[in-house]
């Protein structure tokens, strides 16, 4: 007897077709989400590195300080080894458990203050209570990337205390009252610590000061001290040398900020120029030299800090544009589109707008022999107008290429008696010294101070040999 074997029914090919893209998303569904067996078998490690911030570089905090940071009785927070920490202590070898009613919320791009009450779970209400218990509560608004908020909240949900700080320097907080909020700024007094810093040149002065220790800021104040004898732009050479003594802030051990520098030496092509700051009796201070000679002159070398010359001073070059061949009385500084140009002096604005050729240009009068002028400038700082003032090294302009210019650069010409004259070989008029009245009290500060030095560069260089 034969049987016969009945063939498998023929389905279509579009059901086929669906039934293997089903089994192929069935499986890429595995690979993708692991079942819960294969979920528990995660291993997190947890690697905390070094905190890094001992090795950054120290920023520069003018912040005063006038008082003490509130004691931990007066906190509504509990205190932490680390700042915003939200876990209660806990028995060691216990898990810790949150505090629902403690929150810290790090400032995170995009964030408002009502974003992060909105976190935290209070409302809008409670947001305008805030900002109109006080003009300074408004200061909560101007929110950081970063900056942490520790909320504390009653036990229905409300708000009791909010504490942030805002640098190392400084705090605030708000607490809850019968009143509605009390707001309290918080100031640490750091303490002033006189440090010496040296370099040699061998590239530039930002990467010499950088190697010495001196933040950008002090680099700039170093600049800005001997910027009347010596032109950064053209008089820097390898090998020049600098000393500084300076202030340092510290709370806690930790560098918060630098003061100001207190003297210094600097060595430029063989030659030596000292400055020591001096407060006098009616509370104004100024740089001069060791013996009480004034660094402040009546003008400055240059307008631009470490812009390049370009072009100098001549009775006869081709201009680029025009191609002929006519005086060029005065000296380009070569710089970035934007860089800031400083009055080279006190002076009254006699022209603040276009000049022909010069296109935007400022023209300053300076007593009644000297006229300085800066051309092709992208546009002018604010409150520069003709007829106004502007004291010495104060921006009056920003580097740019409008007029018959061929790139961004600043063209600075300075004239005496209505005479046009090269400012690089000019003599700067000086300003007066230390008065004769004062002239003891200021030697009692300057020559400690250069004792000073001279021990401190003593020491450096027995260290050196022994190396």
């Amino acid at each position: 007897m034969t049987s016969t074997t009945k063939a498998p029914p023929l389905y279509p090919k579009s059901h086929i077709l669906a039934a293997s893209g089903v089994a192929a998303l069935l499986s890429l569904a595995l690979l993708v989400f692991p079942t819960r067996e294969v979920e528990a078998k995660k291993t997190y490690i947890n690697l905390e590195l070094d905190s890094a911030s001992d090795y950054a570089e120290p920023q520069d905090d003018q912040a005063s300080a006038a008082s003490q940071n509130l004691s931990e009785n007066e906190s509504p927070f509990a205190t932490s080894d680390s700042p915003g920490d939200e876990l209660e202590a806990t028995t060691a070898g216990e898990p810790q458990a949150v505090d629902p009613l403690q929150h810290t919320i790090r400032v995170e791009n995009g964030d408002t203050l009502s974003t992060i009450f909105a976190k935290v779970g209070l409302s809008a209400n409670t947001l305008h209570e805030v900002l109109n218990s006080s003009k300074e509560a408004k200061q909560l608004t101007r929110l950081k990337v970063g900056q942490p908020l520790e909320f504390k909240l009653t036990a229905d949900g409300q708000l009791e205390a909010l504490h942030s700080k805002l640098s190392d320097l400084e705090s605030v907080s708000l607490l809850k009252t019968d009143k509605g909020f009390s707001f309290k700024r918080e100031l640490v007094k750091p303490e002033v610590k006189e440090t010496y810093a040296h370099g040699v040149i061998n590239s530039s002065l930002f990467v010499s000061a950088k190697r010495a220790g001196l933040s950008h800021n002090l680099t700039m104040d170093l600049a800005n001290v001997f910027g009347y004898d010596i032109d950064f732009a053209m008089d820097i050479r390898e090998g020049d040398e600098f000393e500084v003594i300076y202030e340092k802030k510290v709370v806690n051990g930790k560098q918060v900020g630098t003061g100001d520098i207190l003297s210094a030496r600097f060595t430029n092509r063989g030659k030596t120029y000292t400055a020591v700051r001096y407060t006098n009796k009616q509370g104004n201070s100024s740089y001069y030299t060791a013996d009480g000679e004034s660094m402040r002159k009546a003008f400055i070398r240059t307008p631009v800090d470490f812009a390049r010359i370009s072009s100098r001073f001549s009775n006869g070059r081709r201009h680029p544009i025009l191609n002929k061949i006519r005086a060029h009385k005065g000296v380009d500084y070569a710089a970035p589109r934007g860089t800031p140009i400083k009055a080279a002096g006190d002076g009254r604005i006699v022209l603040a707008g276009r000049h022909g050729g010069y296109g935007n240009a400022v023209i300053l009068q300076h007593g009644q022999r000297y006229r300085t002028l800066y051309a092709h400038m992208q546009g002018f700082a604010k409150g520069i107008r003709t007829g106004g003032n502007v004291k010495q090294g104060q921006i009056i302009g920003y580097i740019g290429t409008t007029g018959l210019s061929t790139g961004p650069h600043l063209h600075y010409e300075f004239q005496v008696n209505g005479v046009h004259v090269d400012p690089l070989s000019q003599k700067l008029p000086m300003a007066d010294p230390i008065a004769s009245s004062e002239k003891a009290r200021f030697m009692q500060l300057s020559k400690p101070l250069m004792a000073q030095m001279d021990k401190e560069r003593s020491t450096m260089l027995a260290l050196n040999n022994q190396r």
